[in-house]
């Protein structure tokens, strides 16, 4: 029974090292060799001032900016989570229903079968930083009025931006929202 005892403390100890120092010492080792930024936050800056983490997104709501994804924490990166509500729930459809309308309202061109989903629906983590190129180019009308720019200008600029699939072929095409914004500024200043 002695030796039971010791032997399943031996393993438990063993696990504990295992899991807990070995597992994230090489997570650790990964992030800084493989991953953007060595692992550590990428920091936006406008005129020497940051501005923002590229990897957490951020809520922007005047017209003269491009929006993200909207978020279900209110982007709190504290609280990252989705809504878990189903897309057969009645008070999930009202506010989706509700981000559509307020869309339109801003976007009075498209028709309601023009609005990509993803600007009217939270991503899993509740602070997605990336929209793909649609989400970007279906609101370029109301920035460039808004900004009193050229709508081409404002294109090329979107297009300047388009991160592409890893290796052509790993995700798919996006757009950092907290970048395009910065790039925005930096020009139209």
């Amino acid at each position: 029974m002695k030796t039971t005892l010791i032997k399943s403390v031996k393993i438990t100890l063993m696990f504990c090292l295992l899991l807990g120092i070995c597992y994230v010492a090489v997570l650790w080792v990964f992030a800084l060799i493989a991953s953007p930024g060595k692992g550590n936050a990428e920091l936006v800056t406008l005129n020497g001032k940051v501005v923002g983490a590229a990897n957490v997104g951020q809520q922007f709501t005047k017209d003269t900016y491009f929006w993200g994804r909207p978020s279900a924490v209110n982007y709190a990166a504290d609280a990252s989570g989705g809504s878990n509500k189903s897309v057969t729930n009645k008070v999930y459809l009202k506010e989706v229903d509700a981000r559509i309308d307020s869309f339109l309202i801003h976007h009075p061109y498209l028709k309601r079968s023009e609005v990509p989903v993803e600007m009217v629906t939270a991503s899993g983590s509740g602070l997605d930083p990336d929209i793909t190129p649609q989400c970007a180019y279906v609101q370029i009308k109301r920035v460039a009025k808004a900004r009193g720019m050229n709508e081409n200008a404002v294109k090329e600029i979107v297009e300047k931006q388009i991160q592409k699939p890893f290796l052509g072929i790993f995700g798919t095409a996006k757009i950092n929202v907290l970048k395009l914004n910065v790039a925005l500024d930096k020009v139209s200043k």
